[in-house]
């Protein structure tokens, strides 16, 4: 029998030894080493963001021996292993003590040395399961340890064991330790946090009262003469606090929505570092920026935000904020992808594709009045932001200025589903069909994301082309194949984009709706539109520079309305602040016309006191379409039918609002009393002005009855020539009669909506 166990003796040391000497070698183990956290770089190699990518355990990057607390080194030896530095891998003398306290039935230290633990994390053959380890892994593990002990040196023994030694729970490693349970880097431990940092690699996951009594006795070993060491109640209370504690955040940085698209892409698939196109400076004054104009605005109710800064050249995303972080109750939430109702930011690429199919010039006279649009779900009527007209404008005018009505009415010439199509071409994904939309889609009533409409302003920047936009950085070093860029698409006429960018570059041409003295007036050249979407609940503002497209949004993740926050008083003072430090020592021209494109002299037509409409100036237009004199002309719009008016052709007054036909709907989020309908009127023919203004005029509601009932009394609501009446659901006709009680005019009317709702404290 003694013959077949030296032999199996003979097998096991030699499977052992086979095994030890497929240890890695130092450099590979560290090489090898991989956080659980992987770290989005900027275009400069900066560290952007750190975003947690492996769930299964909590690893932090790998720290050199230099750069670990004296104090951890030294508390490390005394509690595991007092003579690592004098044994060759295994201690001898700890075994024997540790056999004879076996054989006498004695409770001894273990004899596990640091290099033998450190060969059972680098092998997984010789680690310890439930059961403890067999023999044969207790061979395999000597043999490994004195094999570790003559080929690396004993600082990369230690340095290894201390960044793969399992700590607690998840932590692996001195540095997630550190930052996890201390919010500290590992070279700035001290005596204490040492202590316990040593006391958790002998019971991981023991109680912190177990936990704490073994740190203090390993404080007393590192300084036994201290009075302060031997207090073990605070050193208990100490290491029951800090495990509790969970410092290091799974994610932190300045661009966490991007960094989670980026590293979700399969090609960022276990890498520690990912470089993407984002400029560090860039994204820190983008984030900056926007959080200091919010702040700005609190009372208003906006919390959150996004910020989009593309390179007009090659399409790369320089800037990405997705929230403004801490000031927002939805900070996961990423803006510049969210579907959003862009307003008004929609007109020039409605302006452009009217100016390329030659319907308009920047010339052309657009009559801005009130419009009422028949449509199968009732008569449309657009308002502009201030609620008043100007009378003939120019497109110029109309564009700059963000006059709405205009807009409606070169859609009414484009057609919504020609313009649907249009935004199409441009790359935004609108959901819903043109003729879904009506003639509400020149006023933005769609839903886009900031990032393609930003990139679409960006292809007006580069003459119409449209190229996709891209955030991951190009590979580079030897064998890294360069993403061949995309051939741009001619998304809409190149000299139509220049009109318009030359139109929203011009601040005399907005000075009516945005003064003189505007934030959109930049000291370099630079195109610039606004747009807030219906009930304030989105602002936007998009514009370019010769080299740079810039996109914010403002409002709220949550979609509630803000309070009195326009394009000018939102998110233009964000865009003006970051184009800013785009061109601080960077300069920035017009662009030059391209071929097609000519320049002329132009006067308009007298008003009706004989003024011009507007001043002589020099204009731009598409080749052929030039002229020198504009004057007025009709709308082309369709006009409300008179054939249910219930009125003389001789009555001196008309009813001027609201229209015949009418269809009024009530916002169930405003309170009835709050919801006002202005009723106006005016007078028919030649008419003498103090007789349809005379105080005489009475206002009355008949509500329609309902089937076999009789039709109830009148009902006066109003006096004057000009009124507000409360509107109710039903259908109703309106009637203006005279002091003898005549009918002298009268429309009809529906209200449609939430019928009689409480009043909400305050309102809106």
């Amino acid at each position: 029998m003694r013959l077949p166990r030296a032999a199996l003796a003979a097998a096991l040391l030699f499977a052992a030894a086979g095994a030890a000497q497929a240890l890695p070698s130092f450099s590979e183990v560290r090489e090898g080493h991989r956080s659980s956290e992987t770290e989005l770089l900027s275009r400069e190699g900066e560290v952007l963001q750190r975003q947690r990518t492996d769930a299964s355990v909590r690893r932090g990057d790998w720290v050199a021996l230099a750069d670990i607390s004296p104090a951890l080194r030294t508390a490390l030896v005394v509690s595991e292993d007092k003579r690592f530095y004098e044994h060759s891998g295994v201690d001898w003398t700890a075994v024997s003590a540790a056999a004879w306290g076996n054989l006498w039935n004695q409770r001894t230290r273990g004899a596990s040395t640091i290099t033998m633990q450190l060969a059972g994390l680098l092998d997984g053959d010789w680690r310890q399961g439930p059961g403890g380890r067999s023999v044969v892994q207790k061979l395999g593990q000597t043999v490994s340890a004195q094999v570790l002990d003559r080929r690396w040196r004993k600082d990369q023994i230690l340095e290894a064991y201390l960044n793969l030694v399992p700590f607690r729970g998840e932590i692996v490693g001195i540095d997630a330790l550190s930052r996890t349970l201390f919010g500290k880097a590992a070279h700035g431990l001290d005596a204490r946090e040492a202590a316990i940092a040593a006391a958790l690699v002998r019971a991981p996951n023991a109680s912190p009262e177990r936990v704490g009594r073994r740190a203090c006795g390993v404080l007393q070993s590192l300084a036994p003469e201290d009075a302060a060491a031997r207090d073990c109640t605070a050193m208990e209370l100490l290491t029951a606090s800090v495990l509790l504690r969970r410092q290091w955040a799974a994610s932190e940085g300045q661009a966490p929505h991007l960094a989670r698209r980026l590293l979700a892409e399969p090609q960022s698939k276990g890498q520690a570092r990912v470089r993407s196109t984002l400029s560090a400076p860039v994204q820190r004054f983008a984030v900056q920026s926007l959080q200091q104009q919010l702040r700005e605005l609190q009372g208003r109710n906006v919390e959150d935000g996004a910020i989009v800064v593309l390179d007009n050249a090659t399409g790369e995303v320089l800037a990405w904020v997705g929230s403004s972080g801490e000031l927002s109750q939805a900070a996961e939430v990423d803006g510049v992808t969210a579907m959003r109702q862009p307003g008004s930011t929609l007109k020039p690429f409605l302006y452009a594709q009217a100016i390329a199919e030659r319907r308009l010039t920047a010339a052309s006279l657009i009559e801005d009045s009130s419009a009422h649009i028949p449509t199968q779900n009732g008569l449309y009527i657009p308002q502009n932001y201030d609620r008043r007209f100007k009378g003939w404008v120019s497109a110029r005018t109309a564009l700059a200025s963000s006059l709405n009505v205009p807009a409606v009415r070169t859609l009414v010439m484009v057609t919504p589903d020609a313009f649907f199509s249009q935004l199409q071409r441009l790359g935004l994904p609108l959901r819903e069909s043109g003729g879904y939309h009506g003639f509400s889609l020149a006023l933005g009533s769609a839903e886009v994301p900031l990032l393609q409409l930003t990139n679409a302003y960006r292809a007006l920047a580069n003459g119409g082309q449209l190229t996709p936009v891209r955030w991951a950085a190009q590979p580079t070093g030897a064998g890294s194949a360069a993403q061949k860029p995309a051939a741009p698409v001619q998304a809409i006429d190149a000299r139509a984009a220049f009109i318009v960018g030359d139109i929203l570059s011009d601040p005399m041409a907005r000075a009516p709706t945005f003064g003189t003295d505007s934030v959109l007036a930049t000291r370099f050249w630079s195109a610039v539109k606004t747009g807030t979407s219906k009930d304030m609940r989105d602002n936007w503002a998009v514009g370019w520079s010769q080299r740079y497209t810039v996109g914010v949004w403002v409002g709220n993740a949550r979609g509630e309305a803000m309070h009195s926050v326009s394009g000018t008083s939102g998110a233009a003072p964000v865009w003006a602040a970051v184009m800013g430090f785009l061109h601080a020592r960077t300069p920035s021209r017009a662009p030059k016309a391209p071929a097609g494109v000519l320049q002329q002299a132009v006067r308009f037509g007298p008003d009706a006191s004989g003024l011009p409409l507007e001043s002589a100036r020099s204009e731009w237009f598409v080749a052929g379409t030039q002229q020198s004199l504009f004057a007025m002309a009709g709308s082309g719009l369709p006009a409300a039918s008179a054939s249910t008016r219930g009125t003389s052709a001789a009555s001196p007054v008309r009813i001027a609002r609201p229209a015949n036909g009418t269809i009024l709907a009530l916002d169930p989020d405003i309170p009835p009393d709050r919801q006002r309908v202005q009723l106006s009127a005016r007078p028919s023919g030649t008419a003498a002005t103090q007789e349809w203004q005379d105080a005489s005029l009475r206002w009355r509601m008949v509500s329609a009855a309902p089937p076999g009932a009789a039709e109830p009394a009148p009902k006066e609501i109003g006096r004057g020539a000009a009124a507000a009446w409360m509107p109710w659901p039903g259908r109703h006709r309106l009637e203006l009669v005279d002091a003898k009680g005549q009918v002298l005019d009268s429309v009809q009317v529906e209200v449609r909506g939430a019928g009689v709702v409480a009043s909400r404290a305050g309102g809106r």
